[in-house]
């Protein structure tokens, strides 16, 4: 493992994402990866790394329960909870329960197994780790900012949410919500328990101790809350009352020599921390990196005290993210924080000053390197926009690091310092920019004015060259400082004059060789440390050496074939002068050579000199080389980096492998050797970490071998003649700790690095740096893909593109032959072109010179086509004939061969013309069959139109149910009375009718000109809508009939509905439906006033104010009648249409069928008004025979629909006065009938008037109990039970209505005498018998089908059957018993019942029609209740009681009646 290190930067804006244990192990979430860190009270020391989550760790917690201090837990963004023994750094289980982000997690205090953890969405969710079960809640559809557990009641848990509740939620319950904590209106950043249980502890002031009254001080599960908030405030809540406490607002500071502005929004994380043993004070962070502790039981402004003040420069110098304490085995107690300006500190709670730091880092470390002057001064360039200087040697301060961050603003990417000038340090950035930093004074950096177009990726400083080395001997600087960057140029800066022009070196250098070709451009330079020499790398991979101060080519090292990412001269501090000339280089090839160049620089070479072989070659690293870097101790010792991601360190004499490091996760960017301790080397990465670690205790000596080398060495076994071009020397590494790398590229680094800095922010959490402090971005890496430069040959495995197919693939094929045949080949076509005589057998353009087609004439051409053409069609490959043919110009040919293939094409199409109009009109009809076979109507309908098929066209489109698109080409290009178009829309119409869309078939009739099948599909649908539209369509259209015909359908509907002005509206649109109006009117008068009168309960959807119920004592005709003459202009003068006689007329018209008792209430009351319409226009007509009839008529529907308190209610409506004569007090009408049956309706209008005041009177005599009971046993026939129920159904309206005070006199106050009519006593006497004999007869064929065995008929039920059984029982026992024959007694009762039922018909058929056809009340129930009466009061006179004896004596038939009328007759 490593000794000292430098870790990424712990996570921004997470309410906990570090924590520290009861041993002092301290976890910190940074970018996905958890950092483990051993800290006491006077150092601290990375021990390890929790790797295994995809996304940025949101927060993390330690179990702090005995023998299980060592489990921790942690969430992430990637919304999965990973549980971690810390000894091991293993993951011991992994749950998925949550969707989305994770952001938070706590494990209890309370309970050893619980942790809970809650994400953006607002779930809630509970993880059991002994058993591995979840629970999830969503108490609040909020994202959640911060939770945290009670200390103290296990199932108690405290969530804090974005926009400022707080909520307390009990998990044992099913996360159900406690209290609800209301007072932040700004984010919740941090909740934490009070570390004692009780409501006490804050309230040593008598005063105060009120405010707890109700709360038991002792109470377990109370306990004070704190939250810090956005909103600047810190807020102590009490969870058993679940109100605020105590509000804290945070102090402003004085910092930097000024005040904190109030009125200014400052940047805010407000942290609290309640430490243990602590239950009076609290911890919070403050604005700009403050900590504070409070004293919640100090009085007085100044509750607080600041961490820090011993000394200057111990505070944070941004805000503080998290703070966790731990009390040590040496009892002292610690507190540690984090912050943004990525500092880790370390304070002691009992003198509040600041123990350690230890400073992290936030991006890549590009680049780092020790001072050759200064011992132990490491300067390192990182992704942050920072540089760091760590004095590695110092005692009292192992972390003694300062940073500058002035003047960068971008990754620092190449650092060199100089070889002289201490404190020096020259840094290049990302965005081209280069400048010097003098690290021992507080000064800004010199920044050159020349900046490089792309990412710097070497600085060195060397002797100074043309130009800038004339005149050196005048006070010109020894040194120039060099600069090579992405774009290819080497830049030389003088640094004394940053502000003057650079100078591209690439000049010097072809001006000295004398060189006219473009240069490769350039990416690392190394200058000899004599200063004699310069190292250059090219993208190419070649190597230049060249002589100083005229940049003169000594030789060429040609041994690379991938971009050089690094070069190194060997140091000269060796004893060994012939190590001073080796020079180490590494490229995007994994392997390293090292060349020795003492012979070429002591005898420099007149002409330039090329080197193919090197001095040693390293193989080894499976991955592109980065950085390297001579040991200063041994001698040629090497230690090179890899993206592989480990450092090998290599015995560069003996070629041998030492000592390899895999401490890093991911690439590794930059290395240097320790000045002072040969053990020792560092090294960074893109794990965002600076790591020390010694070479002897290295585990492993060779890096691991990647499997694509394992791959690649095996196909070099069975194909040693492979092209070395081929050779992927490269690739990720099969080594545990290079899974988390993923594949890394082989191409260029330097491209690379400019694309990760490109994408180096992309995770940057929440952070947005604006403010003049340094700033901190923070950096990630990404999965991005490399775009190669050129030469650059980049392994894309996962993004590579499949390669579109060759058009000549036979030539193409030959281009790959082995190198001697392609060699012999140039040979070849040098002889075609240069000799009049070709060498034997060679034909460019055919067999095996098919190939050389391409590079001679073009007869050659045409023979290679032909070629290509057969074997594309071997192949199957028709579409490259056609190109082919086509480029030769053969254009008819390939029209023709892609016809016959069906593969003709837009393309093909557009360049038909050019064969002429045939062939041109040929190809579309045959690109239309092509096009309709692949179901694309549209196109070919529109190709069809391009040679003047317009009807072809229609048809195709219409065949194919494309209606739409046929209609508008029609109409676009037809004229507007086209036959075809009336087609179309029929058809069209056909099919959405048929499909159930109705308004778009009526569209298409309405444009057909079939108004009357658009009306009738409209109304189809048969809702309210439809019909009114239907009407309104049919009005319009002209059809009248159907249009009325519509309008009454939909009218009825609302009426139906109580929708009485909806109904009136869509009547009022047709001008002929008046007396339907009129209809309506008397419904909505009829239904109102009933509901007026309780009898019915309906709520009107909408009414008119003229249908408001009115004085209860007119009579509801005159209401009617009033009406019609102020709203319908109705009366006996009007004439014409308004007539009477002519709307009355119209009105017989309409059907009224006679209800049944399943005839709903609502459509009763409508046929009951259609008579009611009737009688009112027969009065106006002056037609009291008419007028009369109907009435009955009204009165009747609701009677024989059993509606009987209705039909009694009507009665009183119709008549107030119980007077049938008197129809109109009003209008002085009083009614005359002369004809017989008017007369009957009458009389039996009257009947049933005085019916309803016989019952009156006698309720209002006797008690209901002593009244009712009789008249219940009295009467058993199906059909006076029926009445029975009326009169007792009708009790209730009749003792509301009328007041038995007025009505109850010793006297009837109506003629009792026409209710004894014997008339109608006899018909009902006939009728009973004739129902008697029916009921025997259905009883006796059931009996005998039973006893047959036979089944039942299909009307007949079961549940009838003891009805009907007892009857029968009555009737034979009335008769006798029947003894042992049976059938034939059974025989002649069947036949004797038949011959009185024929008996009892003839009977009735003499009885006269009216008094059938207007029935009285039952004759025999009104002398039994007016001789119950006679005993009951003196009203009834004695001729009355004997007429009533005389009745019952003579039609009182059936045994029940017989009974009741026994004590009457005795």
């Amino acid at each position: 493992m490593h000794e000292r290190s430098l870790p990424a930067s712990p996570n921004w804006y997470c309410s906990r994402c570090s924590d520290v244990n009861s041993r002092g192990l301290l976890g910190v979430g940074a970018r996905n990866i958890i950092y483990l860190i051993d800290v006491s009270a006077s150092s601290c020391r990375v021990v390890g790394e929790l790797v295994g989550h995809k996304d940025v760790v949101s927060g993390f917690s330690f179990c702090q329960h005995a023998g299980q201090s060592h489990i921790c837990v942690s969430s992430s963004n990637d919304g999965s909870v990973r549980f971690w023994d810390s000894d091991n750094k293993a993951l011991i289980k992994e749950h998925a329960a949550h969707q989305t982000p994770v952001t938070a997690v706590h494990w209890s205090p309370a309970d050893r197994n619980l942790v809970v953890s809650g994400d953006e969405k607002g779930i809630v969710v509970c993880h059991w780790h002994h058993t591995g079960d979840t629970a999830s809640f969503f108490p609040e559809p909020r994202t959640i900012f911060c939770l945290t557990c009670s200390p103290h009641t296990w199932s108690t848990v405290a969530v804090g949410y974005k926009d400022g509740m707080i909520v307390l939620i009990d998990v044992s319950k099913k996360g159900e919500v406690m209290h609800r904590l209301r007072g932040h209106d700004d984010e919740i950043h941090s909740l934490a328990w009070s570390p004692l249980a009780g409501e006490d502890t804050l309230y040593s002031r008598p005063e105060d101790s009120e405010a707890t009254s109700g709360v038991s001080a002792g109470d377990e599960k109370s306990c004070y809350l704190a939250s810090g908030s956005k909103d600047q405030t810190v807020r102590i809540w009490s969870s058993a009352r679940g109100k605020g406490v105590m509000t804290l607002k945070l102090p402003y500071v004085k910092k930097r020599g000024s005040a904190v502005d109030p009125g200014v929004k400052e940047r805010l994380w407000l942290h609290v921390h309640w430490p243990k043993g602590r239950p009076t004070q609290l911890v919070s962070s403050c604005f700009s990196g403050e900590l504070v502790m409070w004293d919640l039981t100090r009085t007085g402004k100044q509750k607080w005290t600041l961490f820090g003040t011993s000394s200057e420069g111990q505070n944070h110098s941004r805000i503080i993210f998290n703070v966790s304490s731990v009390h040590l085995q040496d009892d002292r107690e610690l507190l540690i924080s984090t912050s943004m300006d990525r500092e880790i500190k370390c304070w002691d709670m009992a003198s509040l000053d600041c123990c350690w730091t230890l400073p992290t880092l936030g991006g890549f470390v590009y680049a780092l390197t020790f001072s050759p002057v200064g011992a132990g001064c490491l300067a390192l360039g990182v992704g942050d926009n920072m540089i760091r200087v760590w004095n590695t040697l110092t005692t009292q301060n192992q972390y003694d690091t300062r940073t500058f961050w002035q003047g960068i603003k971008s990754k620092v990417t190449a650092l060199a310092w100089h070889p002289k000038k201490e404190g020096s340090l020259s840094f290049g950035t990302d965005d081209g920019k280069v400048g010097v930093y003098d690290v021992f004074s507080n000064k800004p950096p010199q920044i050159s004015s020349s900046y490089h177009r792309k990412t710097v990726y070497t600085l060195a400083w060397g002797p100074p060259v043309p130009p800038m080395s004339f005149g050196a001997a005048g006070g010109k600087p020894s040194y120039s400082l060099y600069s090579c960057a992405g774009e290819g140029v080497i830049l030389q800066h003088d640094p004394s004059k940053l502000s003057g022009e650079a100078s591209d070196i690439d000049r010097l250098i072809r001006d000295t060789n004398d060189i006219k070709h473009k240069l490769s451009p350039h990416t690392d330079l190394s200058w000899k440390p004599d200063g004699k020499v310069v190292a250059i790398g090219n993208e190419d991979g070649c190597i230049d050496v060249y002589q100083a101060p005229s940049l003169k080519l000594l030789c060429s090292i040609q041994q690379h074939h991938k971009i050089i990412n690094t070069l190194r001269w060997h140091h000269e501090h060796s004893s060994l002068s012939e190590l001073h000339y080796l020079l180490a280089s590494g490229s995007s090839n994994a392997t390293v050579y090292v060349h020795d160049l003492r012979s070429i620089i002591e005898n420099p070479p007149e002409s330039p000199v090329v080197l193919t072989e090197p001095f040693r070659s390293l193989s080894g690293h499976t991955a592109k080389i980065t950085g390297m870097a001579w040991s200063p101790h041994h001698d040629a010792w090497l230690v090179t980096v890899s993206y592989d991601g480990t450092a090998q360190v290599w015995d560069v004499l003996q070629a041998a492998p030492v000592s390899n490091y895999r401490g890093h996760i991911g690439y590794v960017l930059s290395v240097d050797w320790s000045p002072v301790d040969p053990d020792v080397i560092w090294t960074g990465g893109k794990d965002f970490t600076l790591q020390e670690w010694r070479v002897s205790k290295q585990e492993f000596t060779k890096p691991p071998k990647g499997k694509k080398m394992v791959d690649l060495k095996e196909k070099m076994k069975a194909n040693p003649k492979q092209k070395r071009k081929n050779k992927k020397a490269s690739g990720p590494g099969g080594a545990a700790p290079l899974e988390m790398n993923g594949k890394p590229s082989v191409g260029g680094q330097k491209v690379e690095m400019e694309q990760e800095l490109s994408g180096e922010d992309d995770e940057d959490e929440v952070s947005s740096t604006n403010s003049p402090v340094p700033p901190a971005t923070f950096e990630t890496q990404r999965k991005s893909s490399t775009v190669s430069k050129s030469k650059d040959k980049a392994d894309l495995n996962l993004l590579k593109k499949k390669k579109p197919r060759s058009m000549m693939p036979i030539s193409t094929s030959m281009d790959h032959r082995p190198k001697e045949d392609l060699l012999q080949d140039c040979i070849s076509l040098a002889s075609v072109k240069h000799s009049n005589a070709p060498p034997a057998g060679c034909v460019p353009g055919q067999g095996e010179h098919i190939h050389l087609g391409l590079f001679t004439d073009r007869q050659a051409l045409y023979r290679m086509f032909e070629a290509e053409e057969e074997g594309h069609v071997e192949a199957g490959h028709f579409d490259s004939v056609v190109y082919l043919r086509l480029w030769s110009g053969d254009l008819e040919g390939a029209l023709q061969l892609a016809t016959e293939r069906g593969e003709l094409n837009d393309h093909l199409l557009s360049i038909a013309p050019m064969a002429g109009f045939e062939v041109w009109s040929r190809t579309v009809e045959a690109f239309v069959k092509q096009l309709c076979l692949q179901e694309l109507y549209l196109k070919a309908a529109s190709h069809l139109l391009s040679i003047n098929k317009l009807y072809e066209a229609v048809d195709l489109l219409r065949s194919h149910k494309l209606y739409r698109e046929a209609i508008a080409l029609v109409k676009a290009r037809l004229p507007a009375d086209e036959p075809v178009l009336k087609e179309l829309y029929a058809c069209w119409a056909a099919v959405l009718e048929r499909d159930g869309h109705f308004s778009a078939a009526a569209k298409c009739y309405l444009a057909a000109g079939a108004s009357f099948d658009a009306a009738k599909v409209i109304a189809r649908k048969n809702d309210v809508p439809s019909l009114t539209t239907a009407a309104s369509v049919a009005r319009i259209s002209g059809e009248v009939a159907l249009g009325q015909s519509l309008a009454l359908r939909c009218a009825k509907d609302l009426a139906a509905a109580l929708d009485w002005v909806g109904a009136q509206e869509v009547l009022s649109s047709q001008e002929s439906l008046l007396v339907h109006r009129l209809h309506l009117c008397v419904a909505e008068l009829l239904a109102a006033t009933l509901a007026d009168s309780q009898v019915v309960s309906q709520s009107c959807v909408s009414a008119h104010l003229w249908a408001s119920p009115g004085e209860r004592h007119i009579s509801i005709q005159d209401k009617v009648r009033d009406v019609w003459e102020r709203q319908f202009g109705v009366s006996q003068k009007s004439g014409g249409h308004c007539s009477a006689g002519a709307l009355l007329q119209e009105l017989k018209s309409v059907e009224s069928p006679s209800p049944t008792a399943s005839v709903p209430l609502r459509q009763v009351q409508l046929y009951s008004s259609l008579h009611l319409t009737r009688a009112v226009l027969s009065w106006l007509s002056d037609d009291d025979g008419q007028l009369m009839k109907e009435l009955w008529k009204a009165v009747a529907c609701f009677r024989d629909a059993g509606h009987l308190c209705v039909s009694a209610e009507l009665c009183r409506l119709l008549f107030p006065d119980g007077d049938v004569s008197v129809c109109s007090r009003k209008h002085s009408k009083t009614l005359n009938p002369t004809d017989e049956e008017a007369k009957a309706a009458a009389s039996s209008l009257q009947t049933f008037i005085h019916y309803q005041h016989l019952y009156e009177h006698w309720w209002s005599l006797s008690t209901p109990i002593q009244s009712r009971a009789p008249l219940s046993a009295a009467d058993s026939s199906p059909t006076d039970k029926v009445k029975g129920k009326m009169v007792n159904g009708g009790a209730s309206e009749s003792e509301e209505s009328v007041c038995p005070a007025t009505r109850r006199s010793d006297k009837l106050d109506f003629d009792a005498s026409l209710l004894l009519s014997e008339h109608h006593a006899a018909c009902q006497a006939v009728q009973r018998s004739v129902r008697e004999i029916q009921e025997r007869l259905a009883a006796m064929v059931l009996q005998h089908s039973r006893a047959q065995g036979g089944p039942l008929n299909s009307g007949e039920k079961e549940a009838d059957a003891p009805t009907q059984t007892s009857s029968t029982a009555e009737s034979s026992g009335s008769q006798g018993s029947a003894g042992a024959g049976q059938r034939t007694e059974d025989q002649e009762t069947l036949l004797s019942l038949s011959a009185k039922m024929s008996e009892q018909q003839k009977q009735l058929a003499d009885v006269p029609d009216t008094i059938k056809m207007y029935p009285h009340p039952d004759v025999i129930e009104c002398c039994l209740v007016l001789l119950h009466l006679s005993e009951a009061s003196p009203s009834v006179c004695k001729s009355l009681q004997d007429e009533a004896r005389g009745l019952l004596r003579k039609y009182a038939t059936s045994p029940s009646v017989l009974k009741a009328s026994q004590r009457f007759l005795t």
